[in-house]
């Protein structure tokens, strides 16, 4: 008898189990996939519903209907479908700038028996025309170009180099193009002089390192006069890392080449009051057989100031390397930099850096 009711028991439990399996909703939907195939940039967004039935028997609830990029926008029945009704979800997708193909996916989750469904979307898009305005976004008074900077990267000491900066003339009239005195080390033109309406030309720009007598990154900025009319909005930025040029040395020269290090290449002053200036001294030896020169100390910020002893450094001589920090105007966590270049051709650039949490006062 009691082998009687442990089965009847089991039976029950089996029977409610399956009941509870029956009366979960179920969705399913018409496809999984939609391709676009090839459409246009210019068509705008693109948008395909899904369609899905609740094959179980209770309402379906779609909890969560997530896309996996911004370009992918949802909508999607709200409220609950009962049993044998249907849903959709419709996804749409943005192609602006977003050329070439794409294959993207849209994740489903309900309180359904498959919980989790995935969908996809793909296609390929045609990129459209851009305005000149995309092409040359920079304007430079009438004109326009790509970027309003030109890098040089690095430089060696003594070199020269010459970069070309593309421009249009977007306006009804010619442009006569003129430069306010630039730097000694630049060498700037506009070809042709004289832009026509709606032409382009180009603005050449002649890089003399040998001239500047000076080492690390550099930023200058050149200033341009169009039909007699200066506005100093009308800039270009020049930048360039000029380096000493050790190509020449001898493996001989190398070996007895000067050897730069520090103690220390970091410090904290830990927390300070707002408006404290505070100290930290570094120290730079040179470790090497030859004299070790500081061509350049350069911080990050003009509330960092550094002193450096001297800028000749014998062969096994340590000298201080004085760092100043005021926080004045400052709050919070601060981190500043001290690039100190020398002529070390192994290591000629170092940097340094402190940190300090500035307290508000009061």
């Amino acid at each position: 008898m009691r082998k009687f009711y442990v089965l009847l028991i089991l039976v029950a439990v089996a029977f409610n189990y399956s009941i509870g399996q029956t009366v979960k909703a179920k969705i399913d939907f018409e496809s999984l996939e939609h391709d676009f195939g090839t459409f246009k940039e210019e068509q705008g967004s693109q948008s395909y519903s899904f369609k899905f039935t609740n094959n179980g028997a209770s309402p379906l609830i779609l909890n969560n209907v997530r896309a996996a990029c911004g370009c992918t926008t949802p909508q999607w029945t709200k409220e609950p479908v009962a049993p044998g009704q249907s849903g959709f979800i419709k996804v749409s997708y943005n192609p602006r700038n977003r050329p070439g193909p794409f294959n993207k996916t849209v994740t489903v989750t309900s309180n359904a028996e498959n919980t989790t469904v995935v969908l996809r979307i793909k296609g390929v898009v045609e990129q459209r025309e851009k305005t000149l305005a995309e092409k040359y976004p920079r304007e430079i008074g009438p004109l326009r170009a790509k970027t309003n900077h030109l890098s040089f990267v690095k430089i060696a000491e003594n070199d020269v180099k010459t970069e070309e900066l593309e421009v249009i003339n977007d306006s009804g009239e010619s442009v006569k193009v003129d430069f306010k005195t630039p730097p000694g080390h630049l060498t700037v033109k506009a070809e042709p002089a004289t832009i026509p309406a709606k032409g382009k030309g180009k603005i050449i720009v002649t890089y003399d390192a040998g001239k500047i007598n000076s080492y690390g990154f550099m930023m200058h900025r050149i200033y341009l006069t169009l039909n007699g009319e200066s506005n100093y909005r009308n800039s270009i930025g020049i930048s360039a890392t000029i380096e000493e040029d050790f190509s020449a040395l001898t493996p001989e020269e190398l070996a007895s080449a000067p050897v730069v290090s520090f103690d220390e290449k970091a410090y904290d002053f830990g927390d300070i009051n707002q408006g404290d200036e505070v100290e930290h001294t570094f120290t730079i030896k040179n470790s090497g057989k030859r004299d070790l020169i500081i061509r350049r100390v350069k911080t990050s910020c003009g509330c960092t100031a550094v002193t450096p002893e001297k800028k000749i450094i014998s062969a096994n001589e340590s000298v201080p390397l004085k760092v100043k920090f005021n926080s004045r105007g400052k709050r919070g966590r601060q981190n500043k930099s001290i690039t100190v270049i020398t002529n070390d051709p192994k290591n000629p650039t170092t940097i340094l850096r402190v940190s300090t949490n500035i307290k508000s006062a009061g």
